[in-house]
């Protein structure tokens, strides 16, 4: 016979430290796992989150410009912006600009990273070399981009040769550091490995240290294609005949903000576009770093 009292739920236990180890004890610290620092989750939640961030976003402009809470001179409603990037792309406006600015990053960009990779090997490599060169990279890359804008005119024209320069300037700087932090990351021991085994410092580089930071490398390549987009649109605001920034200035001048705003969300849906891209070919390529 049960002794009277006693309940009839099971007990929680107690780890020797004084923890429960029951079934709600362990269901809450798995929460804990879950949404701790630096916790995996789920793709598809990863997306849902993302999805609805950018839904609140969209229905909270719905709701702002539906109910009249700021005028349409500052804010156009979305069908507005719709409506208006719509006619755009029917008369091809939309589309020319597309192609000018996108071939303009592509090369401008193109141009940058060719040269900063192996520079940037070269001083993450050698410290003569980053003795040589680290300080005057550094100086210049403080250096503000939009004050090089007059002198780029001055010194490339108004042709793509001006965007390309911008571009360049604003990313090249940058890509030589990172890359050499990428460089100086890899591992000393690899390094050591080919002493060891009688490589020449040529083969250690294209053998062990380029493959070695390769992934960090092509991180960097995707962040400052991010800048190169800014970079972009500010060569673009000046002496510029077609492309995404010269039709914002232009659309500034007749105060047409619905093409403003639609110009401005189709950069940052290029930007995003590009960014994702670049992570899904750094998957693919890098599977063995991306496991580890």
């Amino acid at each position: 016979m049960a002794a009277a009292g006693m309940s009839d739920e099971p007990a929680v236990k107690a780890s020797p430290s004084g923890t429960a180890t029951g079934p709600a004890a362990r269901q809450a610290m798995r929460r804990r796992r879950s949404s701790g620092i630096g916790a995996p989750i789920a793709r598809s939640r990863f997306l849902m989150i993302a999805v609805a961030v950018f839904a609140g976003l969209g229905l909270a402009w719905w709701a702002a410009t539906g109910l009249e809470l700021v005028k349409p001179i500052f804010l156009p409603s979305p069908a507005s912006v719709a409506t208006q990037l719509g006619k755009l792309w029917t008369d091809g406006t939309l589309l020319i600009d597309l192609k000018a600015s996108i071939y303009r990053i592509s090369v401008g960009f193109l141009i940058a990273s060719v040269l900063a990779i192996p520079i940037g090997v070269l001083i993450g490599s050698f410290r003569t070399w980053e003795a040589a060169i680290e300080p005057l990279v550094d100086f210049i890359r403080y250096m503000p981009v939009v004050a090089f804008v007059p002198l780029s005119i001055l010194w490339a024209g108004t042709s793509d040769a001006q965007k390309f320069l911008i571009i360049f300037i604003g990313t090249f700087f940058q890509q030589v550091l990172m890359i050499m932090d990428n460089v100086k990351r890899v591992p000393a021991d690899f390094v050591g490995l080919g002493r060891t085994l009688g490589l020449p410092d040529r083969k250690i580089l294209t053998r062990i240290v380029v493959p070695s930071a390769l992934p960090g490398i092509w991180d960097t390549l995707r962040i400052s294609l991010g800048w190169a987009w800014t970079w972009l649109v500010l060569a673009e605001l000046v002496a510029a005949t077609s492309g995404l920034g010269y039709r914002i200035t232009v659309s500034q001048r007749y105060f047409q903000t619905n093409t403003i705003i639609g110009y401005i969300l189709l950069l940052g849906m290029l930007g995003l576009i590009t960014d994702q891209v670049m992570k899904a070919l750094g998957k693919v390529l890098f599977r063995q770093d991306s496991r580890s």
